[in-house]
């Protein structure tokens, strides 16, 4: 064992001296996940996993049931394999239940992942690895970093690992992006910067995914700095929101009850006043996309609204509108 990693044994006692105080659970997130890993799932930190994997059907299935999830991500892994792939990383993307569905990896470093158990059909859950950036990171649903003796099982204590949590267009989680390094020159400031890139990465399939569900929407974006992720809106033809991302639910207090079914988008988004309620607001906001797709043509105008151009000209003054076109 490197002189840079501590001693399995004195690795696996101090996990377990910790998970079974009373107390584990308050001190991080690490040492409540150490705890799960002991009293929930138990597991014993010195002794390696069990090798399970899934078979080649129920792989296809667990891949199917996220297919648009995994066909979104495609080119977001290439471009993040792309980016961190010299520094001898390699990118994963699991299912909520921490079964690795599809990997990005260099050829030189294909063998050396496979032997740490990270290739596709492989169980990264908690209740299987313990401690880790893809089982972590689902039970805890937000982006986590375990840095090599974080890892519950002494055999992982040579790695570095990244997940960041995808959620679909209804909210719940549907897969982690990981990007993990089994390098020793990988330190805490690279480890941060790729943990970073792993959450934007991953948010931004989840944005890919909202977009590509809701393709016949109309997408806005709510207020927010986008920091936990996009806040998007899909609105209707009629201007009621159909969708909402995790992000957006959270963010505007929306429940799947309150979701359930459409809702005014200007009542939500807080801009009524600008939107304008009522019918002769509505007819006005009407008037003035007639006009602008018809670039101030009237009869055009009037043509669009299958109104006569005299209907048009009463209805401008009516709301106050230039009739002098």
């Amino acid at each position: 064992m490197n002189r840079d990693y501590p001693n399995p044994r004195d690795h696996a006692e101090k996990i377990l001296r910790i998970a079974q105080s009373n107390s584990a659970a308050a001190t991080s997130a690490v040492a409540a996940s150490w705890s799960r890993s002991v009293n929930q799932y138990g597991l014993s930190p010195g002794e390696n996993p069990a090798d399970s994997r899934l078979d080649s059907r129920s792989l296809a299935l667990r891949r199917e049931a996220i297919e648009q999830v995994v066909r979104v991500s495609q080119p977001a892994m290439d471009r993040l394999l792309s980016i961190i792939g010299a520094s001898g990383c390699s990118v994963y993307l699991c299912d909520a239940s921490g079964a690795i569905i599809d990997q990005r990896v260099r050829d030189a470093d294909a063998e050396h992942f496979a032997r740490a158990g990270l290739t596709i059909g492989a169980d990264w859950s908690e209740s299987a690895q313990g401690t880790n950036g893809i089982g972590t990171c689902i039970a805890d649903a937000r982006a986590v970093t375990i840095h090599r003796d974080q890892h519950f099982h002494s055999c992982n204590i040579s790695m570095s690992c990244m997940g960041a949590p995808i959620f679909d267009a209804k909210g719940e989680l549907a897969a982690v992006l990981d990007v993990s390094s089994c390098r020793q020159d990988v330190d805490g400031a690279l480890v941060s910067l790729i943990s970073h890139t792993v959450a934007s990465t991953a948010q931004q399939i989840e944005a890919d995914h909202f977009e590509e569900v809701y393709t016949r929407e109309r997408i806005v974006r709510g207020r927010g700095d986008g920091q936990k992720g996009a806040v998007l809106f899909a609105v209707d033809r009629n201007d009621l929101i159909v969708g909402a991302t995790r992000a957006a639910r959270k963010l505007y207090h929306l429940s799947s009850d309150v979701l359930a079914k459409p809702l005014p988008a200007a009542d939500i988004l807080g801009d009524a006043d600008q939107r304008g309620v009522g019918f002769e607001k509505a007819e006005a906001r009407e008037l003035h996309r007639a006009l602008a797709r018809a670039k101030g043509n009237m009869t055009a105008a009037a043509r669009d609204l299958g109104i006569s151009r005299a209907t048009l000209y009463r209805r401008m003054a009516k709301h106050g509108l230039d009739t002098h076109r």
